[in-house]
């Protein structure tokens, strides 16, 4: 299998924008690197409803594939509630605010002590 001719910080680049453009809420971005062999980094965000779910993650599968060949695998988008998108290097969560409050993903990753860098920008 040959490398890609990416990077996983253009990837993630490419992810943040993709969910910035489409009005992702409380986008969180986490360092795997080290402490995952699954993935480099992880994207948390957040949209209004479950239609708005769908929509960024559809969206972002098809930009990630335009742009890099990625095939995404995606798990969730029938009901809207939590989308995870599979884009190799990244991995994506997008919730519903009261589902990603229940499952508190960022507690899990992030390093003991540190707060979300939450980010509307990239």
């Amino acid at each position: 299998m040959t490398a890609p001719d990416y990077t996983s910080e253009q990837l993630l680049e490419a992810v943040m924008s993709s969910v910035d453009d489409d009005k992702a809420e409380e986008i969180v971005q986490i360092d795997l690197r080290g402490r995952s062999d699954v993935a480099d980094y992880m994207v948390i965000c957040s949209g209004r409803s479950s239609r708005q779910v769908a929509s960024i993650s559809e969206k972002l599968a098809e930009r990630l594939k335009v742009a890099f060949g990625i095939q995404s695998r995606m798990e969730g988008k029938e009901t809207g509630d939590w989308v995870l998108i599979d884009a190799g290097d990244v991995i994506v969560h997008v919730f519903r605010p009261e589902v990603r409050d229940f499952y508190q993903l960022e507690k899990m990753w992030l390093p003991s002590g540190a707060s979300p860098a939450r980010s509307s920008q990239i």
